[in-house]
């Protein structure tokens, strides 16, 4: 697997970790939000950005993303 792919990888997965403790999901529950509300697509399509952020202000970016979504989450 190249080191971008995992790099991504990894991230994303330690996101749905901070995401799920932030609103007190499981990370299953967390993962099928994120997923349900495209969040997931758009961490893999601007990785490159967001992996700059901190994990607090993307939990919240992503949040109001889903929001705009029809999540209900905030």
């Amino acid at each position: 697997m190249p080191q971008e792919t995992q790099n991504k990888a990894e991230y994303i997965v330690i996101f749905i970790s901070e995401f799920a403790r932030r609103f007190g999901l499981s990370a299953v529950q967390a993962y099928r939000y994120l997923n349900r509300y495209k969040a997931i697509d758009f961490l893999d399509e601007q990785y490159n950005v967001a992996h700059t952020q901190s994990f607090e202000n993307m939990v919240q970016n992503m949040a109001g993303y889903c929001q705009r979504h029809g999540g209900a989450l905030v």
